[in-house]
């Protein structure tokens, strides 16, 4: 038998992937957080699926109920919002499932921040203004951030970021960004990427606080912070060589 650990991407239903629906159609046990998946991807579960809420239970039970299913015989699905690659807590369940024998896959899902930056019509790699993107987070009570990964140390490097978990910090993150960033540097936050109450604030970096504080948003949200989000047509961006026709050209005379 085999765990699943599928990710079910940013919100909307449709937006697992084909192979993750395939997953969960064979798994007979269906363990996942219900303040995060939604309750219409549960549908693709065969008939007489189990469904676990693991929204309230400590990491010991979780295994512990992975554990009986797959003794029962059962594949079962673990799961989990967005991409299991970020911020997911996956590596912890693997370990202590491989410490029972019991084999586990990956399936990858959607993560938050692609679905955002489709929610804004954004490329998130604009020629001649940003080729880099660097997802992180802030410090919380629960989790802080290893040495030499601070807001402020990332920052210096002045590439676009995806910040995840972070909307309830919004003053620390002006703080940090702005001696690099400028107060003027454009943001875009997305709340709830695909979701049918997705919200979307764009702002300048100095008015982040106040932006987001009008709307209400704390949490579940992807706040992009870069120059790529300025206005397309600006001055500083190039269209990409991949197209253009030098390249055609080059690609006639030496096929």
């Amino acid at each position: 038998m085999t765990v699943y650990f599928i990710g079910a991407g940013p919100g909307a239903a449709d937006l697992i992937t084909v192979r993750g629906a395939r997953a969960l159609g064979r798994c007979h046990t269906c363990v996942y957080a219900g303040s995060l998946v939604p309750q219409e991807m549960l549908a693709l579960c065969p008939d007489g699926a189990e469904f676990v809420d693991t929204a309230r239970m400590p990491l010991a039970a979780i295994i512990d109920v992975i554990a009986a299913a797959d003794g029962a015989g059962h594949d079962v699905a673990r799961l989990h919002s967005g991409d299991l690659s970020l911020y997911s807590a996956m590596t912890e369940q693997r370990r202590l499932l491989a410490e029972r024998g019991i084999a586990s896959e990956i399936v990858p899902g959607v993560p938050a921040f692609a679905a955002a930056a489709a929610a804004l019509g954004s490329e998130l790699t604009v020629p001649g203004v940003g080729q880099s993107v660097l997802i992180t987070r802030v410090s919380t009570l629960s989790t802080d951030m290893p040495a030499g990964e601070t807001l402020p140390e990332l920052a210096a490097a002045g590439v676009t970021l995806a910040l995840h978990l972070a909307a309830h910090r919004t003053h620390d993150i002006v703080a940090a960004l702005a001696p690099h960033y400028g107060a003027d540097c454009p943001t875009a936050t997305v709340a709830f990427a695909s979701r049918s109450d997705q919200q979307i604030v764009r702002c300048p970096l100095a008015e982040l606080p106040a932006a987001l504080a009008a709307e209400s948003i704390t949490k579940t949200a992807v706040i992009f912070v870069g120059r790529v989000l300025e206005p397309q047509g600006v001055d500083t961006i190039t269209d990409s060589y991949l197209y253009s026709a030098a390249r055609m050209t080059k690609l006639r005379n030496h096929p």
